[in-house]
């Protein structure tokens, strides 16, 4: 038989030549992005020290943070609706591109996270620094001239040199805005851009003279046999942890808003709750970013109740409309929590705070490859093979929820729901989609996988 002869090599030639442009764009376009989000970066790290210093040596101004919570509940029912969404605003503008994130979003997440902090909320930074990041990266749309794939792409630079300038992590940062979007799906095709855009926003933190806390482990356990069943045995739990840090959270956010229909008064109402907690609990320890007792939990065991002690005082923050993010808290919750299972499953407890650092994030943010680069950066490469192993199983039984709704399941964790499940489909939306497919799928009394699947506009 005869076959046509062709020489793949001019084609081959052809292609790399017509990458030149593009690595050449995404390079120049990437950096701007970094040195915009990276400056950002440091100049909130640096406030947040001087925010975090004040609060410390005044503890009595966590009396006013009902009054905090008031005003920045004001400033953002007057100036900030538009922007209220916080990260979620920007996941959903890269799966459905439609207009450009107002500029007021940085000076608003700025402001109403450092007044968080200096008041006594328990918060964290990565959100600020993710808006401000996906913020200032979109008004480059209109510079550029980028049509609305570029723009998905920008947005995602945005949030990788944000994620990266803020926890020092380059590597992290970069696939954490490829893998944040979707459950079980990355975007390849903006794999260089978040490269560029993470390593150069880290470098330019550094070079305005922030610098990171770091944690240190020392021991890294070998893979063995019982390193990996205990690191199982323990993402399960991180896993569980997780998951139920982002329903609760969500659940009382919900809940507040059904309950008290004046925005500003939902902080307000949570700024009281909180500061009682404190002064009956005397839970100064559980307020604010709480770096000092995630690196106690490296060095010495901890009370086994500590993380419960976090976990309660960021939902009742976050749920009632304090300004921050998730993962410091998450951190801290990750990293107590290994140290109170450490001599249960008979490891060492810096070990066990350090996968618990990162494993309690991955499966609260389904990021299970964004947080093992997290790990080995922080921690050393060596801790790689088990912070995989804990991060993934974390991720896997944290179920198809997560702190951020706008996330969309790419591909499902479980084999029974990818037959059911459309892609592209909001995490926030699953629960009632899953619940009209089950009707659906009693009135028919048929098996629901072999239903025609229920469209994702209907649940919407």
């Amino acid at each position: 038989m005869d076959f046509e002869r062709t020489d793949p090599m001019p084609n081959r030639r052809l292609e790399q030549l017509e990458l030149l442009p593009y690595v050449g764009k995404w390079l120049l376009i990437a950096s701007v992005v970094a040195v915009l989000a990276g400056s950002a970066s440091a100049f909130f790290l640096v406030s947040l020290d001087h925010a975090t210093a004040w609060r410390e040596s005044h503890p009595w101004v966590i009396w006013l943070l009902p009054l905090a919570g008031l005003g920045v509940g004001l400033v953002y029912h007057l100036l900030g609706k538009t922007v209220d969404g916080g990260n979620n605003l920007i996941i959903d503008e890269i799966h459905d591109p439609k207009k450009v994130v107002p500029l007021r979003m940085v000076p608003l997440v700025l402001g109403g996270t450092v007044v968080s902090h200096l008041f006594g909320a328990s918060v964290g930074r990565e959100g600020t620094a993710v808006q401000m990041g996906g913020a200032l990266a979109d008004q480059l749309t209109h510079v550029f001239r980028l049509e609305h794939e570029d723009r998905r792409i920008l947005l995602m630079c945005g949030i990788a040199a944000g994620f990266s300038s803020v926890f020092g992590t380059p590597m992290a940062g970069a696939v954490f805005g490829l893998e944040i979007l979707a459950i079980g799906r990355m975007r390849y095709d903006a794999l260089f851009p978040c490269m560029v855009a993470g390593i150069v926003a880290d470098q330019v933190c550094l070079a305005w003279g922030v610098h990171h806390a770091h944690y240190a482990i020392g021991q890294i356990v070998p893979v063995g046999a019982w390193s990996v069943v205990a690191v199982v045995l323990a993402g399960v739990v991180f896993g569980i942890v997780g998951m139920l840090f982002a329903r609760v959270t969500h659940a009382l956010g919900a809940r507040v808003k059904r309950l008290i229909h004046y925005a500003p008064l939902r902080p307000f109402a949570g700024g009281i709750v909180i500061a009682l907690a404190v002064w009956a609990l005397d839970g100064y320890q559980y307020i604010g970013l709480g770096i000092p007792e995630i690196e106690r939990a490296f060095q010495e065991p901890m009370q086994p109740w500590d993380f419960l002690g976090k976990f309660g005082f960021t939902v009742a923050s976050l749920g009632t409309g304090f300004k921050g993010g998730e993962v410091t808290p998450l951190f801290y919750i990750g990293a107590t929590l290994g140290n109170a299972l450490a001599p249960i499953l008979q490891m060492p407890f810096a070990f066990m705070a350090g996968i618990g650092f990162v494993a309690v994030f991955s499966g609260a943010a389904n990021t299970p490859i964004a947080t093992t680069l997290m790990a080995m950066e922080l921690f050393g490469a060596e801790i790689g093979p088990l912070a995989a192993i804990g991060c993934v199983t974390a991720y896997l039984f944290s179920g198809h929820t997560g702190i951020y709704h706008a996330q969309r399941v790419g591909h499902s964790k479980h084999r029974r729901h990818r037959a059911a499940v459309p892609e592209d489909l909001r995490i926030a939306d699953l629960a009632a989609f899953l619940k009209k497919r089950r009707e659906t799928s009693k009135s028919s009394a048929a098996d629901p996988v072999a239903l025609p699947p229920v469209s994702k506009e209907s649940v919407e």
